[in-house]
């Protein structure tokens, strides 16, 4: 039984750690009558727009010339509220109003999980983990597709009828919706009562504060805790607490759950975090975990409709250029691969496991240029580089694209380090190591979303792995990195101390692995360059939690650097290697600066759901 409660926790978090900078709070008193003030220091930008409605700035399409794909606009005007109950009916509304708008919408889902055991210098550290990824249906019906079809197969059987049987049954009401939603069906005064706390700043955002307790009889499973509500439109934007009471055979966790408001008038889901466990003398622990959950993709198309075709324009253009001419078997060879490696790289954005092309791809690129022009490499064709959005740790190459995932970068110590993982893949296409050339016919795309992992890989025989690695170390050695592959060994070094619990992390899902059966394989003669590793030395930071450098709009999938100021390190729990840690997002409004950064979809997208 105990078994039981466990999994059933476990399944259903969240995973993925994002060092977010942490909000300022500054709690401000409310008026001792109850009644509420219009914001003073966050203006309507239209003072004549009616409330709940978004304004945008003048330069963004109207609402009124948004195709029909987007979401809805919000509710139409109603007096801002001036009592406290009258905001409670406010944000009630403005729930159910999120829950229809997003009942379209079928959103990418991460779960990372880490099981914890303590370890008497770092803590509670991890001692194994689980990995789920799938797309989740956010309608009525509610359902959900999972791109990994045997993941974790033997905790999936020690389930109530499996993973996906749990995840149907208990998603109304129970289940994951609780995390994405307080209550998806009964989120109102009939079931719950609502007590004003304070006011309190959430980043650039300032909020009003209730705890939520659900009302006697009013049913298992509700929502217990609490909530933050945005004092503009009235929208929650972050939910904290557990689910009670809960059903027989069953065990609630704790969640904290952030929305970001990425498009005009609705905060969507994005981040959520649980954690279980007490580590206090004498206290034994039957559920011991941290868990993060992403949620991206919400502008993907369903996979069961057409795309419309909104406008269709064909220029009459001659190519007088000289690749007019008739292609050598060479240059045939090439326009190929590069066939074959644009249907890939568009296949997996489509997918929403690639991130579009933005600023962290340059970044990429210019470390990839660094090693490029010093080690005097002339490719017929440029390199390119993408992020992969998923948290295991893994890269491949198909033609000249060398794609990262976000979990990598974001475990990276350095540029350096990062240098290290890139030139394992430009050795590859260095050594003309060409992979995914058959994917130059189209007819090889035509598979569903889901389904995505089993119609591509791009794993290099073992040979071509030794000859890239060692190609890999000649390229370094000639590089601006050479005086900082210390930095390289000790991050190898830390993930050969964690790899027998980190399974999960380290399995790769189209490229070669880091590591196998516990033992780091990728770049192994660097492994022994460097100072030993101690964790106690509070200045060798050999790598970083999950989270630490990338975050991903969860509208449009577009990838970012994560700001952070330096925070000081004080002891050796603090460095936390490829740990999950909680999510603190620096919350802002949408079209204000330094907001997080804004879809142009919510105004001119033609994708649709």
């Amino acid at each position: 039984m105990r078994e039981r409660k466990w999994i059933v926790a476990g399944i259903l978090l969240a995973a993925l750690s994002a060092s977010a900078q942490q909000p300022s709070n500054s709690p401000t008193q409310a008026p001792p009558d109850g009644t509420v003030t219009a914001p003073e220091t966050q203006p309507s930008a239209n003072p004549g727009a009616p409330d709940g409605a978004a304004t945008t700035p003048s330069s963004q399409t109207s609402q009124s010339q948004q195709p029909a794909t987007t979401l809805p606009p919000p509710a139409a005007a109603l007096p801002q509220p001036t009592t406290m109950d009258q905001v409670v009916d406010r944000f009630i509304e403005r729930e159910h109003g999120l829950i229809k708008a997003l009942s379209t919408r079928t959103p990418v889902v991460e779960t990372y999980l880490q099981n914890l055991s303590a370890d008497p210098q770092l803590g509670p550290v991890p001692s194994e983990d689980h990995y789920f990824l799938g797309r989740m249906d956010m309608g009525e019906s509610v359902d959900r597709k999972d791109y990994l079809k045997e993941q974790d197969k033997g905790m999936q059987l020690r389930l109530m009828g499996g993973f996906q049987k749990l995840f149907k049954v208990q998603y109304q009401p129970l289940g994951f919706s609780w995390m994405v939603y307080a209550d998806r069906t009964d989120f109102d005064r009939e079931h719950y009562e609502f007590h004003y706390i304070r006011r309190e700043f959430l980043g650039d955002v300032r909020c009003l504060v209730f705890d939520v307790t659900p009302k006697k009889n009013s049913g298992k499973g509700r929502f217990l805790g609490r909530i933050w509500v945005e004092d503009q439109d009235w929208n929650i934007v972050r939910l904290n607490g557990t689910y009670a009471p809960a059903p027989r055979n069953s065990y609630f966790f704790h969640m904290d759950s952030w929305r970001l408001n990425l498009i005009p008038g609705y905060w969507v889901p994005a981040y959520i975090y649980s954690e279980e466990g007490d580590f206090s003398a004498g206290v034994k622990n039957k559920t011991a975990f941290k868990a993060q959950t992403r949620i991206w993709g919400y502008d993907l198309k369903k996979g069961d409709k057409d795309d419309e075709l909104t406008q269709i324009r064909v220029d009459s253009v001659k190519d007088d250029s000289a690749a007019a001419q008739d292609a050598s078997p060479l240059q045939a060879e090439r326009e190929w691969q590069q066939q074959a490696e644009d249907n890939v790289v568009d296949r997996l954005t489509r997918a929403g496991l690639l991130a579009p092309e933005g600023d962290v791809d340059r970044i990429l690129q210019t470390v990839v240029n660094n090693l490029e022009v010093t080690n005097n490499i002339d490719l017929p064709r440029p390199v390119r580089t993408r992020v992969l959005l998923t948290a295991p740790l893994e890269t491949f190459s198909v033609g000249n694209t060398i794609v990262i995932s976000r979990g990598l970068i974001d475990v990276l110590p350095d540029e350096a380090s990062l240098a290290a993982v890139l030139s394992h893949e430009l050795a590859h296409i260095v050594l003309g190591h060409n992979l995914g050339s058959k994917f130059a016919f189209n007819d090889r795309m035509l598979f569903s979303d889901e389904s995505t992992y089993n119609n591509f890989g791009f794993r290099h025989v073992p040979e071509e792995e030794t000859a890239a690695d060692k190609k890999a170390v000649e390229l370094l050695k000639n590089s601006p990195y050479a005086q900082k592959l210390d930095s390289v060994g000790l991050f190898l070094k830390a993930l050969q101390a964690r790899a027998p619990q980190l399974n999960a992390l380290l399995t790769t899902h189209l490229g070669n692995t880091l590591a196998s059966n516990g033992t780091v394989s990728r770049l192994s003669a660097l492994l022994t360059t460097g100072p030993a590793l101690d964790m106690n030395k509070l200045d060798q930071v050999a790598a970083l939690p999950l989270g630490g450098r990338i975050k991903i709009n969860p509208w449009d999938d577009k990838a970012e650097m994560v700001k952070t100021a330096p925070v000081a390190i004080t002891s050796a729990r603090d460095k936390m290697p490829f740990e999950v840690t909680p999510f603190y997002p620096r919350l802002a409004r949408y079209g204000v600066a330094n907001a997080p950064t804004a879809p142009t979809t919510a105004a001119n997208s033609t994708s649709g759901n």
